[in-house]
Parts: structure tokens; C-alpha cells; sequence
């Protein structure tokens, strides 16, 4: 009997270590989703970058990200409000406006619950026209066919409030179309539009792809309205597309622009914010690599620039622990 006994509890000895490693219940699993924008711009492959980098490590951290193609920067504030969306990507204007109900947000009153994760890439703010249309300054687009951009998308409310600087409304166009970017390149090419316009990294697809199918043009985006512009707003400056990107426009073209944010809500499970951030930062090197508009990132100019709403305090706290932010 005692030798049973014995035998006994040497099995269950011989079992427990069995069960602790390897019947131990699984990491529970996060599941997190990212807004981005249309297919062809670079919000939607940028969500896919950081949910690759990020699921690199699920099967240690339990977290998965999923990305979304969506109608762009207002879209993805509006569902991370309603709780669609646990991350999105939005331009830095549609932020500052999102989170102090101001410009389209006006109505609908601050969104206080907001909160920055990092800002990325520089976003010029780009004016395409059919060589044959005489478009050669943004003052020649007044009696034009535009496409003005979807509404919920970032490059529609920076229209929209370019239009409102200037004086001007949609009267002033001979036509306006709300086409998503994925559409616009062959309406340019179909000749159903002189002109469209995009708030986006370059290059960008959907540039390629219009100067590609017909003879387009660049346009420079300057003068007093746009000085007005960046002096009044900490979120916008000035930049330049660069030449021999796109065919066709060899040089260099000026303009002024906003920067890509990635943007999560007060109520965002702190560990899968400082997951996204963990993945990016810590592999930064392969993150600037993944894209030519990525090239340029600076990781304290992330954390600091262009972010009116304050930082989750999962991602403040990870860049205060590598050094990147006062505590």
C-alpha cells in the first residue's frame, strides 16, 4: 500500500511540472483594429506595416492587430468616438479640430477623450491637373472640373477649409466631384476632371498612377493665402514634392502640408498601445525601410510634433522609459 502511495505521488510530481509548462492556460489575446484610408493612398498599407511589425510577437504578447481600409482621416475619428475603431490614422489639422471642436467638429462639440500615440511622415498637400487644362497656380483651378475629395476623407476637409481661407466655394468650379482617391487618377484620365487633389506622403500610388495614364502636371501651392496659412496653424508648413518622383514633373514643387497621426482613445487597453508603439520604435530601422515617405522619421520629432491631443499614457510612459520625453 505504501508502495503504491509512493508510486502515486512521484506520478503526480512527474505530472505537475508537465502541467505548469505546458497545460498553463494561453496568453489572453487583444484583439485591436486601425483605421487607415483607401487602398491606394499610404494610410491603408502603413496600418498593415505596424499590425505586421506588432504580430510579429502575438503569440508572446496575445495581441493582434487588424487593419481597415476606410474613407480616411475624419472617418477614423468619428469611429474611434463610437468605439469602431480602437486606432486611426488622421491628419495632423483633423486632429487638432477633432479634439477641440473646432472647423467641421464645431457641432459636435470637443472630442476630450482623443489621444495622440505618435505622429509619422509629412503629408503635402498635392494639386495634380491635365497639362491640356492651363492649370499652372491653384488660382486656376476657379472654373475648373475638380475632384474635391470624399467627404470623411482628410484631403476633402483640408479642401474644404483652403476654400473657406480663400473665399471661395464650390461655386467657383465648373464641377466638383467627390471621388476617393482610388478613383480620381482615371477620372483625371477620362478627362471628367481638370484636377485633383490629395493631402498624402509621397510618392503615393494614386499620383504615380494619374501621371502615369496622361500628361499631368504638378501644381505649386503658394503665395499669401498659404503664408497666412502656416503662420495661423502650428500644424501645418511648408514643404516641397520632390522632382523626378512623378513623370513628367522633373523639378521640385512647393506646397504646404500636415503630417500622418496615429491617433487611440483615453478608454484603449494600455497594452495594446504600447504594443503598436513597442513594434515600431523598437524596430525603427525596418519601420523607415518599408516606405520611401517613411525615410525621413525622427523619433523625437514622433512623439512631440503636430500632436494637439495629449499622448496615451501607455505610449508617454514607454517614451519616457527610452528616453525620448522628460518624465
Amino acid at each position: 500500500m505504501k508502495k503504491t502511495i509512493s508510486s502515486l505521488f512521484a506520478l503526480i510530481l512527474g505530472i505537475m511540472p508537465l502541467i505548469s509548462r505546458g497545460d498553463s492556460p494561453p496568453t489572453e489575446e487583444i484583439f485591436a483594429s486601425i483605421g487607415t484610408g483607401g487602398v491606394t493612398g499610404v494610410y491603408y498599407p502603413l496600418g498593415g506595416y505596424i499590425a505586421r511589425l506588432a504580430n510579429g510577437t502575438t503569440d508572446e504578447t496575445g495581441i493582434r492587430i487588424s487593419v481597415e481600409a476606410t474613407g480616411g482621416s475624419v472617418f477614423n475619428v468619428d469611429a474611434l468616438k463610437k468605439g469602431e475603431l480602437d486606432f486611426g490614422i488622421a491628419q495632423s489639422d483633423v486632429q487638432y479640430e477633432a479634439f477641440l471642436g473646432k472647423g467641421q467638429f464645431e457641432a459636435v462639440g470637443p472630442y476630450t477623450g482623443l489621444r495622440s500615440v505618435f505622429s509619422i511622415y509629412p503629408e503635402p498637400f498635392t494639386v495634380v491637373a491635365r497639362r491640356d487644362s492651363g492649370i499652372e497656380t491653384f488660382d486656376d483651378l476657379k472654373g475648373k472640373r475638380v475632384n474635391i475629395g470624399n467627404v470623411g476623407s482628410g484631403q476633402r476637409a483640408m479642401m474644404e477649409y483652403i476654400l473657406k481661407e480663400k473665399g471661395w466655394t464650390v461655386d467657383d468650379f465648373r464641377k466638383t466631384m467627390a471621388l476617393p482617391s482610388n478613383q480620381q487618377a482615371k477620372a483625371l484620365a477620362a478627362n471628367e476632371v481638370d484636377a485633383i487633389v490629395f493631402t498624402v506622403g509621397h510618392p503615393n500610388e494614386s499620383i504615380q498612377e494619374a501621371t502615369t495614364l496622361v500628361d499631368a502636371v504638378i501644381v505649386p501651392v503658394e503665395g499669401e493665402w498659404v503664408d497666412r496659412i502656416v503662420e495661423k496653424y502650428p500644424y501645418y508648413s511648408y514643404t516641397d514634392i520632390p522632382g523626378e518622383m512623378y513623370e513628367g514633373n522633373d523639378d521640385p514643387v512647393p506646397t504646404f502640408g500636415v503630417r500622418a497621426t496615429l491617433l487611440t482613445t483615453s478608454e484603449q487597453n494600455p497594452a495594446a498601445v504600447t504594443e503598436v508603439v513597442r513594434a515600431v520604435f523598437e524596430n525603427f530601422d525596418t519601420f523607415r525601410r518599408l516606405h520611401p515617405a517613411f525615410a525621413v522619421l525622427d523619433k523625437e520629432e514622433m512623439v512631440k510634433e503636430s500632436l494637439t491631443a495629449p499622448l496615451h499614457p501607455a505610449a508617454r510612459a514607454y517614451y519616457v522609459e527610452q528616453g525620448l520625453l522628460k518624465p
